[in-house]
Protein backbone atom coordinates (compact mmCIF):
# COMPACT_ATOMS: atom_id res chain seq x y z
CA UNK A 1 0.00 0.00 0.00
CA UNK A 2 1.20 3.34 -1.25
CA UNK A 3 2.17 6.32 1.91
CA UNK A 4 0.87 9.13 1.68
CA UNK A 5 3.66 11.67 0.36
CA UNK A 6 5.12 13.96 3.28
CA UNK A 7 3.85 16.99 0.88
CA UNK A 8 0.41 15.92 1.38
CA UNK A 9 -2.03 17.71 3.70
CA UNK A 10 -3.37 14.88 5.31
CA UNK A 11 0.59 13.46 5.90
CA UNK A 12 0.43 11.70 9.46
CA UNK A 13 -2.90 13.50 10.48
CA UNK A 14 -4.04 11.61 13.62
CA UNK A 15 -6.91 9.85 12.18
CA UNK A 16 -8.31 8.85 15.46
CA UNK A 17 -8.87 12.57 16.77
CA UNK A 18 -10.41 13.59 12.96
CA UNK A 19 -12.66 10.32 14.05
CA UNK A 20 -14.02 11.39 17.32
CA UNK A 21 -14.61 14.60 15.80
CA UNK A 22 -16.98 13.59 13.07
CA UNK A 23 -18.97 11.76 15.24
CA UNK A 24 -19.18 14.32 18.14
CA UNK A 25 -20.59 16.45 15.39
CA UNK A 26 -22.62 14.43 13.87
CA UNK A 27 -24.37 13.54 16.97
CA UNK A 28 -24.48 17.20 18.00
CA UNK A 29 -26.30 17.67 14.38
CA UNK A 30 -29.05 15.34 14.84
CA UNK A 31 -29.87 16.30 18.66
CA UNK A 32 -30.07 19.99 17.56
CA UNK A 33 -32.60 18.53 15.06
CA UNK A 34 -34.42 16.68 17.78
CA UNK A 35 -34.74 19.78 19.95
CA UNK A 36 -36.10 22.00 17.87
CA UNK A 37 -38.21 19.57 15.23
CA UNK A 38 -41.62 20.25 14.52
CA UNK A 39 -43.95 17.99 11.88
CA UNK A 40 -43.86 20.96 9.65
CA UNK A 41 -40.55 20.83 8.73
CA UNK A 42 -38.90 18.03 9.06
CA UNK A 43 -35.91 17.76 6.48
CA UNK A 44 -32.88 17.93 8.02
CA UNK A 45 -31.72 19.91 5.79
CA UNK A 46 -34.03 22.64 5.76
CA UNK A 47 -31.98 25.95 6.23
CA UNK A 48 -34.74 28.13 7.67
CA UNK A 49 -34.57 26.05 10.87
CA UNK A 50 -31.58 25.53 13.30
CA UNK A 51 -30.58 22.48 12.16
CA UNK A 52 -30.55 23.02 8.63
CA UNK A 53 -28.38 26.46 9.09
CA UNK A 54 -26.10 24.16 11.56
CA UNK A 55 -25.46 21.72 8.80
CA UNK A 56 -23.94 25.13 7.13
CA UNK A 57 -21.84 25.71 10.04
CA UNK A 58 -20.97 22.15 9.80
CA UNK A 59 -19.66 22.39 6.13
CA UNK A 60 -17.97 25.77 6.58
CA UNK A 61 -15.91 24.29 9.73
CA UNK A 62 -14.69 21.38 7.59
CA UNK A 63 -13.90 23.33 4.93
CA UNK A 64 -11.88 25.46 7.84
CA UNK A 65 -10.10 22.70 8.97
CA UNK A 66 -9.13 21.41 5.51
CA UNK A 67 -7.80 25.68 4.97
CA UNK A 68 -5.65 25.05 8.03
CA UNK A 69 -4.02 21.81 7.19
CA UNK A 70 -3.02 23.47 3.65
CA UNK A 71 -0.91 26.47 5.51
CA UNK A 72 2.31 25.81 6.40
CA UNK A 73 2.21 24.76 10.43
CA UNK A 74 5.14 27.31 10.48
CA UNK A 75 2.49 29.97 10.08
CA UNK A 76 0.93 29.48 13.36
CA UNK A 77 4.46 30.02 14.94
CA UNK A 78 5.51 33.09 12.94
CA UNK A 79 2.27 35.03 13.63
CA UNK A 80 0.90 33.82 16.99
CA UNK A 81 1.47 37.45 18.67
CA UNK A 82 -0.95 39.06 15.23
CA UNK A 83 -3.89 36.41 15.27
CA UNK A 84 -3.68 37.52 19.37
CA UNK A 85 -3.47 41.17 18.53
CA UNK A 86 -5.91 41.38 15.91
CA UNK A 87 -9.09 39.28 17.52
CA UNK A 88 -8.17 40.90 20.92
CA UNK A 89 -9.40 44.50 18.79
CA UNK A 90 -12.21 42.87 16.91
CA UNK A 91 -13.42 42.25 20.62
CA UNK A 92 -12.76 45.66 22.06
CA UNK A 93 -14.53 46.97 19.13
CA UNK A 94 -17.62 44.84 18.49
CA UNK A 95 -19.29 46.59 21.42
CA UNK A 96 -19.52 49.40 19.65
CA UNK A 97 -19.85 48.13 16.39
CA UNK A 98 -21.91 44.50 16.81
CA UNK A 99 -25.66 44.02 17.43
CA UNK A 100 -27.01 43.43 21.06
CA UNK A 101 -28.01 39.83 21.53
CA UNK A 102 -30.01 38.64 24.63
CA UNK A 103 -28.88 41.61 26.70
CA UNK A 104 -24.89 41.68 25.60
CA UNK A 105 -23.34 43.65 22.18
CA UNK A 106 -20.67 40.41 21.43
CA UNK A 107 -21.80 39.85 18.32
CA UNK A 108 -20.84 41.02 14.38
CA UNK A 109 -23.48 40.22 12.06
CA UNK A 110 -23.76 39.35 8.38
CA UNK A 111 -27.07 39.23 7.03
CA UNK A 112 -28.87 36.40 8.76
CA UNK A 113 -25.44 35.05 10.40
CA UNK A 114 -23.91 36.20 13.31
CA UNK A 115 -20.51 36.25 14.17
CA UNK A 116 -19.23 36.00 18.44
CA UNK A 117 -15.18 37.16 18.21
CA UNK A 118 -15.01 36.26 21.93
CA UNK A 119 -15.23 32.27 20.70
CA UNK A 120 -11.75 32.72 18.65
CA UNK A 121 -10.51 34.42 21.07
CA UNK A 122 -9.26 30.62 22.89
CA UNK A 123 -7.42 29.98 20.38
CA UNK A 124 -5.62 33.32 19.60
CA UNK A 125 -5.20 33.39 23.18
CA UNK A 126 -3.76 29.91 23.21
CA UNK A 127 -1.44 30.77 19.98
CA UNK A 128 -0.19 33.39 22.33
CA UNK A 129 0.67 31.51 25.23
CA UNK A 130 2.48 28.50 23.51
CA UNK A 131 4.31 31.33 21.37
CA UNK A 132 5.36 33.00 24.60
CA UNK A 133 6.19 30.43 26.70
CA UNK A 134 7.67 28.13 24.36
CA UNK A 135 10.46 30.70 23.89
CA UNK A 136 14.02 28.88 25.58
CA UNK A 137 14.46 32.06 27.98
CA UNK A 138 11.40 32.01 29.65
CA UNK A 139 11.05 30.41 32.94
CA UNK A 140 7.41 30.27 34.24
CA UNK A 141 8.79 29.78 38.11
CA UNK A 142 10.24 33.52 37.48
CA UNK A 143 7.52 36.02 38.84
CA UNK A 144 8.01 38.31 35.77
CA UNK A 145 7.30 35.86 33.58
CA UNK A 146 4.10 34.84 35.49
CA UNK A 147 2.75 37.84 35.40
CA UNK A 148 3.17 38.11 31.99
CA UNK A 149 1.49 34.82 31.36
CA UNK A 150 -1.27 35.98 33.54
CA UNK A 151 -1.80 39.21 31.48
CA UNK A 152 -2.20 37.32 28.43
CA UNK A 153 -5.20 34.81 29.61
CA UNK A 154 -6.31 38.54 32.01
CA UNK A 155 -6.94 40.73 29.22
CA UNK A 156 -8.92 38.77 27.03
CA UNK A 157 -11.31 37.75 30.29
CA UNK A 158 -11.59 41.63 31.53
CA UNK A 159 -12.38 42.58 27.74
CA UNK A 160 -15.09 39.94 27.30
CA UNK A 161 -16.79 40.29 30.80
CA UNK A 162 -16.34 43.90 31.08
CA UNK A 163 -17.07 45.38 27.56
CA UNK A 164 -19.16 42.18 26.52
CA UNK A 165 -20.82 41.09 29.39
CA UNK A 166 -20.14 37.39 28.71
CA UNK A 167 -19.44 36.00 31.85
CA UNK A 168 -19.51 32.00 30.50
CA UNK A 169 -17.23 32.81 27.73
CA UNK A 170 -14.93 35.10 30.09
CA UNK A 171 -14.44 32.24 32.76
CA UNK A 172 -13.19 29.79 30.16
CA UNK A 173 -9.94 31.21 29.35
CA UNK A 174 -9.41 30.27 33.44
CA UNK A 175 -8.86 26.90 31.76
CA UNK A 176 -5.57 27.93 30.96
CA UNK A 177 -3.97 27.87 34.21
CA UNK A 178 -4.07 24.47 34.62
CA UNK A 179 -2.01 23.99 31.49
CA UNK A 180 0.84 26.37 33.05
CA UNK A 181 1.35 23.69 35.33
CA UNK A 182 3.06 21.59 32.89
CA UNK A 183 4.99 24.09 31.91
CA UNK A 184 6.20 24.56 35.44
CA UNK A 185 4.17 27.15 37.54
CA UNK A 186 4.12 26.22 40.91
CA UNK A 187 1.20 24.49 42.40
CA UNK A 188 1.23 26.61 45.51
CA UNK A 189 -0.77 29.01 42.86
CA UNK A 190 -3.48 26.09 42.38
CA UNK A 191 -3.86 25.95 46.15
CA UNK A 192 -4.24 29.51 46.37
CA UNK A 193 -6.88 29.19 43.94
CA UNK A 194 -8.82 26.81 45.14
CA UNK A 195 -8.25 28.53 48.88
CA UNK A 196 -10.13 31.42 47.10
CA UNK A 197 -12.54 29.51 46.09
CA UNK A 198 -13.98 27.90 49.27
CA UNK A 199 -13.53 31.70 51.24
CA UNK A 200 -15.83 33.09 48.41
CA UNK A 201 -18.47 30.44 48.95
CA UNK A 202 -17.93 30.73 53.39
CA UNK A 203 -18.25 34.65 52.56
CA UNK A 204 -21.41 33.99 50.94
CA UNK A 205 -23.00 31.09 53.92
CA UNK A 206 -21.50 32.39 57.00
CA UNK A 207 -22.20 35.96 58.85
CA UNK A 208 -18.89 38.17 57.73
CA UNK A 209 -18.22 38.69 61.99
CA UNK A 210 -18.51 34.75 62.44
CA UNK A 211 -15.76 33.92 59.13
CA UNK A 212 -13.60 37.07 60.31
CA UNK A 213 -13.24 35.35 63.73
CA UNK A 214 -12.71 32.00 62.39
CA UNK A 215 -10.07 33.46 60.16
CA UNK A 216 -8.38 35.13 63.30
CA UNK A 217 -8.58 31.84 65.29
CA UNK A 218 -6.90 29.93 62.75
CA UNK A 219 -4.27 32.21 62.21
CA UNK A 220 -3.31 32.02 66.15
CA UNK A 221 -3.55 28.29 65.86
CA UNK A 222 -1.43 28.28 63.39
CA UNK A 223 1.04 29.77 65.80
CA UNK A 224 1.25 26.84 68.21
CA UNK A 225 2.68 24.84 64.88
CA UNK A 226 5.77 26.61 63.44
CA UNK A 227 8.83 28.36 64.45
CA UNK A 228 8.17 31.68 65.82
CA UNK A 229 10.26 33.98 63.57
CA UNK A 230 9.70 37.36 62.42
CA UNK A 231 9.94 35.89 58.48
CA UNK A 232 6.70 33.36 59.65
CA UNK A 233 4.17 35.84 61.61
CA UNK A 234 4.49 38.14 58.84
CA UNK A 235 3.73 35.62 56.57
CA UNK A 236 0.48 34.70 58.60
CA UNK A 237 -0.56 38.06 59.33
CA UNK A 238 -0.28 38.64 55.78
CA UNK A 239 -2.31 35.63 55.04
CA UNK A 240 -4.78 36.70 57.52
CA UNK A 241 -5.42 40.34 56.41
CA UNK A 242 -5.63 38.90 52.74
CA UNK A 243 -8.26 36.39 53.90
CA UNK A 244 -10.16 39.04 56.03
CA UNK A 245 -9.75 41.68 53.36
CA UNK A 246 -11.38 39.10 50.50
CA UNK A 247 -14.06 38.21 52.69
CA UNK A 248 -15.51 42.13 53.05
CA UNK A 249 -14.96 42.22 49.25
CA UNK A 250 -17.09 39.44 48.30
CA UNK A 251 -19.56 40.76 49.93
CA UNK A 252 -18.93 44.13 48.49
CA UNK A 253 -19.14 42.46 45.01
CA UNK A 254 -22.29 40.01 45.60
CA UNK A 255 -24.34 43.25 46.65
CA UNK A 256 -23.38 45.47 43.52
CA UNK A 257 -24.19 42.10 41.02
CA UNK A 258 -27.21 41.88 38.68
CA UNK A 259 -30.13 40.42 40.16
CA UNK A 260 -29.84 37.39 37.99
CA UNK A 261 -26.66 36.76 39.05
CA UNK A 262 -27.02 36.93 41.85
CA UNK A 263 -30.26 34.67 41.97
CA UNK A 264 -28.01 31.96 39.74
CA UNK A 265 -25.67 32.29 43.21
CA UNK A 266 -28.27 31.29 45.63
CA UNK A 267 -29.61 28.74 43.26
CA UNK A 268 -26.29 26.65 42.93
CA UNK A 269 -25.37 27.46 46.92
CA UNK A 270 -29.15 26.44 47.69
CA UNK A 271 -29.47 30.26 49.76
CA UNK A 272 -33.17 30.67 50.39
CA UNK A 273 -36.29 29.22 48.90
CA UNK A 274 -35.67 28.43 45.25
CA UNK A 275 -38.74 29.27 42.96
CA UNK A 276 -39.23 26.41 40.43
CA UNK A 277 -41.10 28.96 38.77
CA UNK A 278 -38.55 31.69 37.73
CA UNK A 279 -35.11 31.21 38.77
CA UNK A 280 -34.61 27.50 39.54
CA UNK A 281 -36.77 26.68 36.32
CA UNK A 282 -33.81 26.16 34.12
CA UNK A 283 -31.93 24.02 36.19
CA UNK A 284 -35.33 22.07 37.24
CA UNK A 285 -36.69 21.17 33.79
CA UNK A 286 -32.82 20.01 32.75
CA UNK A 287 -33.15 17.64 35.89
CA UNK A 288 -36.51 16.58 35.04
CA UNK A 289 -35.50 15.69 31.18
CA UNK A 290 -32.36 13.89 31.67
CA UNK A 291 -34.48 11.93 34.62
CA UNK A 292 -36.94 10.77 32.60
CA UNK A 293 -34.59 9.39 29.81
CA UNK A 294 -33.84 6.78 32.43
CA UNK A 295 -31.14 4.17 31.37
CA UNK A 296 -31.98 3.50 27.55
CA UNK A 297 -33.76 6.68 26.96
CA UNK A 298 -37.01 7.45 25.15
CA UNK A 299 -36.01 7.06 21.70
CA UNK A 300 -34.95 9.49 19.25
CA UNK A 301 -37.56 12.54 18.74
CA UNK A 302 -39.56 11.04 21.18
CA UNK A 303 -38.70 13.05 24.19
CA UNK A 304 -41.48 15.21 25.97
CA UNK A 305 -40.08 17.39 27.82
CA UNK A 306 -37.47 18.11 24.19
CA UNK A 307 -40.46 17.81 22.05
CA UNK A 308 -42.74 20.68 23.87
CA UNK A 309 -39.66 23.10 24.53
CA UNK A 310 -40.05 22.84 28.26
CA UNK A 311 -36.06 22.81 28.33
CA UNK A 312 -34.77 26.71 27.56
CA UNK A 313 -32.05 26.66 25.24
CA UNK A 314 -32.54 22.88 24.59
CA UNK A 315 -30.36 23.38 21.74
CA UNK A 316 -27.19 25.13 22.53
CA UNK A 317 -25.89 25.63 26.36
CA UNK A 318 -28.63 22.60 27.66
CA UNK A 319 -28.18 20.57 24.39
CA UNK A 320 -27.04 17.42 26.84
CA UNK A 321 -30.85 17.28 28.03
CA UNK A 322 -31.94 15.74 24.70
CA UNK A 323 -29.49 13.55 25.11
CA UNK A 324 -30.36 12.53 28.48
CA UNK A 325 -34.22 12.02 27.79
CA UNK A 326 -33.68 10.51 23.93
CA UNK A 327 -30.22 8.31 24.82
CA UNK A 328 -31.01 7.86 28.39
CA UNK A 329 -27.89 7.11 30.68
CA UNK A 330 -26.11 4.42 28.04
CA UNK A 331 -26.01 7.57 25.63
CA UNK A 332 -25.42 10.12 27.68
CA UNK A 333 -22.59 8.64 29.17
CA UNK A 334 -21.26 7.57 25.66
CA UNK A 335 -21.36 10.48 25.27
CA UNK A 336 -19.29 11.64 27.89
CA UNK A 337 -16.88 9.24 27.17
CA UNK A 338 -16.49 10.37 23.93
CA UNK A 339 -15.63 13.51 25.13
CA UNK A 340 -13.00 12.32 27.55
CA UNK A 341 -11.80 10.13 25.01
CA UNK A 342 -10.77 13.05 22.91
CA UNK A 343 -8.80 15.44 25.88
CA UNK A 344 -7.40 12.16 27.06
CA UNK A 345 -5.81 11.75 23.30
CA UNK A 346 -5.11 15.01 23.30
CA UNK A 347 -3.15 14.82 26.25
CA UNK A 348 -1.13 11.72 24.67
CA UNK A 349 0.04 13.34 21.24
CA UNK A 350 0.61 16.62 23.74
CA UNK A 351 2.97 14.43 25.09
CA UNK A 352 4.89 13.10 21.91
CA UNK A 353 5.54 16.40 20.79
CA UNK A 354 9.46 17.62 20.05
CA UNK A 355 8.60 21.05 20.34
CA UNK A 356 7.18 22.60 22.95
CA UNK A 357 4.95 25.41 21.37
CA UNK A 358 2.66 22.33 20.26
CA UNK A 359 3.15 20.57 23.38
CA UNK A 360 1.79 23.81 25.17
CA UNK A 361 -0.46 24.24 22.58
CA UNK A 362 -1.96 21.13 22.76
CA UNK A 363 -2.99 21.08 26.39
CA UNK A 364 -4.39 24.61 26.23
CA UNK A 365 -6.67 22.43 23.98
CA UNK A 366 -7.30 19.48 26.45
CA UNK A 367 -7.69 21.92 29.49
CA UNK A 368 -10.46 24.29 27.03
CA UNK A 369 -11.97 21.04 25.77
CA UNK A 370 -12.21 19.99 29.63
CA UNK A 371 -13.59 23.08 31.30
CA UNK A 372 -16.26 22.93 28.40
CA UNK A 373 -17.14 19.86 29.06
CA UNK A 374 -17.30 20.18 32.92
CA UNK A 375 -19.06 23.25 33.28
CA UNK A 376 -21.69 22.94 30.67
CA UNK A 377 -22.94 19.37 31.82
CA UNK A 378 -22.21 20.49 35.55
CA UNK A 379 -24.37 23.26 34.92
CA UNK A 380 -27.75 20.46 33.46
CA UNK A 381 -27.54 18.71 36.39
CA UNK A 382 -27.42 21.62 39.09
CA UNK A 383 -23.86 21.02 40.04
CA UNK A 384 -22.25 24.46 38.00
CA UNK A 385 -24.11 27.97 38.00
CA UNK A 386 -25.90 28.54 34.64
CA UNK A 387 -23.26 30.96 32.64
CA UNK A 388 -23.93 30.27 28.98
CA UNK A 389 -21.08 27.69 28.02
CA UNK A 390 -21.54 25.15 25.15
CA UNK A 391 -21.09 21.60 25.22
CA UNK A 392 -18.02 21.36 22.89
CA UNK A 393 -18.78 20.20 19.28
CA UNK A 394 -22.71 19.15 20.06
CA UNK A 395 -24.20 22.47 20.59
CA UNK A 396 -25.81 24.89 18.01
CA UNK A 397 -23.70 27.81 17.01
CA UNK A 398 -21.78 28.56 14.20
CA UNK A 399 -19.04 30.70 16.58
CA UNK A 400 -18.19 27.93 18.40
CA UNK A 401 -17.87 24.67 16.32
CA UNK A 402 -15.64 27.29 14.30
CA UNK A 403 -14.12 28.04 17.23
CA UNK A 404 -13.43 24.23 18.23
CA UNK A 405 -12.67 23.03 14.97
CA UNK A 406 -9.91 25.86 14.40
CA UNK A 407 -8.49 25.26 18.27
CA UNK A 408 -9.05 21.70 17.50
CA UNK A 409 -7.31 21.70 13.80
CA UNK A 410 -4.40 23.57 14.38
CA UNK A 411 -3.07 21.21 16.64
CA UNK A 412 -3.40 18.15 14.22
CA UNK A 413 -1.55 20.37 12.01
CA UNK A 414 0.95 20.74 14.51
CA UNK A 415 1.15 17.35 15.42
CA UNK A 416 1.48 16.01 11.94
CA UNK A 417 5.03 17.83 11.28
CA UNK A 418 6.18 16.50 14.59
CA UNK A 419 8.61 14.15 13.28
CA UNK A 420 10.30 17.00 10.98
CA UNK A 421 11.20 18.80 14.00
CA UNK A 422 14.93 16.90 14.48
CA UNK A 423 15.56 16.51 10.61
Amino acid sequence: MRQKSSNSIFYNIDWITVSIYLILVLIGWLNIYSAVFNEHHTLITDTSQKYGKQMLWIITALLLAFIILIIDENFYTAFAYFIFGAILVANIAVPFLGREVKGSRSWFRFGAFGVQPAEFMKFATNLALAKFLSNQNIKIADYKNTFITLLFIGVPLLIIKGLQDETGLAIVFVAFIFMLYREGLSVNYLLLGFLAIILFILALLINNLYLFIIILSLCGISLFFIKRTGKNLFIIATIGLIACTMVKTTSTVYTHLEEHQKVRIDVLLGRGVVDLKKEGYNVNQAKIAIGSGGFWGKGYLKGTQTKYDFVPEQDTDFIFCTVGEEWGFVGSSFVIILEMVLILRLIFIAERQRSPFSRIYGYGVACVLFFHLTVNIGMTIGLAPVIGIPLPFLSYGGSSLWSFTILLFIFLKLDSHRLQILR
